[in-house]
């Protein structure tokens, strides 16, 4: 259970692919991965260390072609991406066979309930989904944002694909293709592919469902540890989206989900989605519900911020709730409004903030009067390599007029999407 940890309830959905999983490296996380870079184990600032152990991989062993092709990717991986925060505590984090690195979560208790594995950096959350006659288990990324759900089909040769673990006709005997196309838009991420038909179970709930199976996906995906989307937004795209999907077959009482993200950095992984209720455990006090303004998506009224008990006015528009992006991200004009209450915080482009390293002030989101405090631990950046550290709060307009909240906020609350009522509890 997470100390003083309040609810969100529900948010409505981009309707746009291109809201959800927005794929931003920031430039101290592209620093670091050449320290982490083939560790077998990591080390903590504090001089704890935690093992990395090989997950077993699906694949047939490697020709020498796929090795060297393999090594180069790795290559590009170790120059051009990111490198994750270590947590402070022993933790296990498995290896996959493919090239990625997991912090499996714990098992859930709580009926419908799936844990929320993630890299080991905050960087994603994934649930472990089981596909087609053999149960294929493959990593999807759990995405308010999106309508559309796919995995990367065994039949895809571009990079990311080669990477991952993928999804085909020879790993079931009930998959279902179709003649239709599907292709998706992710900031600067794009995957395209067919529609297909098989069942899939997540948190222990099976059911047919029709998911896009990938051909070809962009770079971006080279970056992340899952091999697919689980849209979970309340709008359908390219397929019907996978809450729909749950209500549809009868598995749930109630049209919500609850998310419970864990960090990396408290060494024990704990996260957690229960669909069709909560699970009282993980939050403390009561809720307080905010209404989805008609037309949006899981999006809610935002009423301001704050530093330090100094308002930031950087309020007074929606913000959209992702759980498939790491970040925050905010009109320039806003981001500067908030920065400006920062003491130390200086930007030369208005995108990126430096702000002081030894911070410990929580920065203050407020909705319906109810104030949501976020830790230092997730807004401020670990240091560079001049010393310096960042903000996690960006400058980037990435919904028009609107505010961005991915999981620098959403490590810090238990949130609560319900469809139902369309309302965000808090």
């Amino acid at each position: 259970m997470r100390p003083n940890t309040v609810l969100l309830a529900p948010l409505a959905l981009f309707a746009s692919g291109a809201l959800a999983f927005y794929p931003y490296t920031p430039p101290w996380l592209k620093e670091l991965e050449e320290h982490n870079a083939g560790e077998a184990k990591r080390s903590t600032e504090n001089g704890m260390t935690f093992d990395i152990r090989r997950r077993a991989s699906r694949r047939a062993p490697a020709s020498q072609e796929e090795k060297a092709a393999w090594q180069a990717a790795l290559l590009a991986h170790k120059y051009n991406e990111r490198s994750p925060p270590n947590p402070s505590h022993d933790s296990k984090l498995s290896k996959r066979g493919n090239q990625f690195h997991i912090m499996e979560a714990v098992d859930p208790k709580t009926p419908n309930t799936a844990g929320l594995d993630q890299d080991g950096t905050d960087y994603s959350y994934f649930v472990e989904a089981l596909i087609g006659s053999q149960k294929t288990k493959l990593y999807m990324l759990l995405d308010t944002g999106a309508g559309s759900s796919w995995v990367m089909g065994s039949d895809c040769i571009s990079q990311a694909c080669s990477l991952h673990d993928s999804f085909g006709p020879k790993d079931s005997s009930t998959l279902k293709t179709s003649s239709k196309d599907f292709s998706i838009a992710y900031g600067s991420g794009s995957v395209s592919g067919s529609l297909v038909n098989d069942t899939i179970e997540v948190a222990g709930m099976s059911l047919p469902y029709q998911f896009g199976l990938a051909t070809n996906t962009s770079s971006d995906f080279v970056h992340f540890a899952f091999d697919g989307i689980l849209g979970m937004s309340m709008n359908s795209g390219a397929n019907e989206n996978f809450l729909s999907a749950l209500e549809s077959a009868g598995l749930l009482q109630k049209s919500i989900f609850s998310v419970a993200l864990a960090r990396a950095s408290d060494g024990y992984n704990d996260g957690e989605v229960t669909f069709g209720a909560t699970n009282p455990s993980r939050y403390t006090g009561s809720i307080t519900y905010t209404s989805i303004p008609a037309g949006t998506d899981w999006s809610i009224p935002l009423d301001d911020m704050s530093y330090n008990g100094k308002k930031a006015s950087a309020g007074g528009i929606n913000a959209y709730i992702d759980t498939g992006t790491s970040y925050m991200f905010g009109p320039a004009k806003n981001v500067k409004a908030l920065h400006s209450v920062i003491d130390g915080a200086q930007s030369s482009d208005g995108v990126t903030w430096t702000v002081p390293c030894d911070t410990t002030t929580p920065i203050v989101v407020t909705f319906s009067g109810v104030d949501h405090p976020i830790s230092p631990e997730d807004w401020v950046s670990p240091k560079d390599s001049t010393g310096k550290c960042t903000s996690n709060v960006y400058g980037y307009e990435v919904v028009s007029g609107s505010w961005l909240f991915g999981d620098t906020f959403l490590k810090n609350v238990y949130a609560v999407f319900d469809k139902d009522q369309t309302r965000i509890g808090e």
